[in-house]
């Protein structure tokens, strides 16, 4: 799918318009979504790396860290699960400012700005395609998980919501790698800039260590952070326990983290194109 797509599917638009009818913003935004997975599809390496990664850091904490976490109550592969998910949605945003950073070297930014379409629908189509990319990540590790043991002791519909908090989460980190994209020069300082914030988020919450097993300053900061509120909420969604407050809590910074990035990313793009 290219630009020259786009214009086609333009094709009925009143004459002397310069925005498309609301009806068709949705389409436009369809459209370039198909054109992003299609470029995922023809990088068949990606695919294979974005799949094996998880995947390598679920055997390696699962068999060889795993005998040395206590996870009282609850066995490791039913504790790591659900933050290794989150994890991994996290890492995933990177490629949504990836994305947006090569189509803006590329000059693919220019050709669609010069299309009579909405401005918002570049934008929702790369986080529409990522999204499909993210459900894929979740839907991989939870195969996984039930390969090695994993139990949804909650039962399938809390479980299944569980992994929808997971992507909800991983689309607004998207949200968020949108306007470092569309601000930094190359795609190599998109990963740089990302790394820097989200290795300690990640490391310091309670994705592969109860955070209770922290030094008690560092666990001040594990409580707040909105990826082990996440992950708290998933699990319990999955294994069972209170749920009302987590979810909650989890909900009201996706709500919050979505809305300030999607700003933030309409600026970016609004003063690049």
């Amino acid at each position: 799918m290219t630009a020259t797509t786009v214009q086609q599917e333009h094709t009925g638009t009143r004459a002397g318009s310069t925005r498309p009818g609301r009806g068709r913003v949705l389409g436009h935004s369809l459209t370039i979504a198909r054109r992003n997975l299609v470029q995922v599809v023809r990088s068949p390496e990606l695919l294979v790396f974005s799949a094996v990664q998880p995947i390598m850091f679920v055997l390696l904490f699962n068999y060889v860290f795993g005998g040395a976490i206590q996870t009282p109550g609850v066995e490791y592969i039913d504790f790591l699960i659900p933050g290794i998910v989150v994890w991994t949605v996290a890492f995933a945003s990177f490629g949504t400012g990836i994305g947006l950073n090569e189509d803006l070297s590329k000059g693919m930014i220019d050709r669609f700005r010069s299309l009579p379409i909405a401005r918002s629908a570049f934008l929702t189509g790369r986080i529409l395609a990522d999204t499909v990319r993210i459900m894929g990540n979740v839907l991989l590790l939870a195969g996984v998980g039930v390969l090695l043991g994993l139990r949804f002791a909650a039962g399938p519909v809390p479980a299944l919501g569980g992994f929808l908090l997971a992507t909800a989460f991983g689309i607004a980190m998207a949200w968020v790698a949108a306007p470092i994209g569309l601000a930094v020069r190359n795609a190599e300082t998109v990963n740089s800039v990302g790394f820097i914030w989200l290795f300690p988020l990640t490391f310091v919450s309670s994705a592969f260590v109860p955070v209770a097993s922290m030094p008690g300053w560092l666990q001040a900061f594990a409580d707040v952070n909105p990826i082990t509120i996440t992950i708290d909420a998933m699990r319990a969604l999955v294994l069972g326990g209170p749920t009302a407050t987590p979810v909650l809590q989890s909900l009201a910074w996706i709500a919050g983290i979505t809305v300030v990035f999607w700003v933030l990313a309409v600026r970016q793009y609004r003063r690049i194109a």
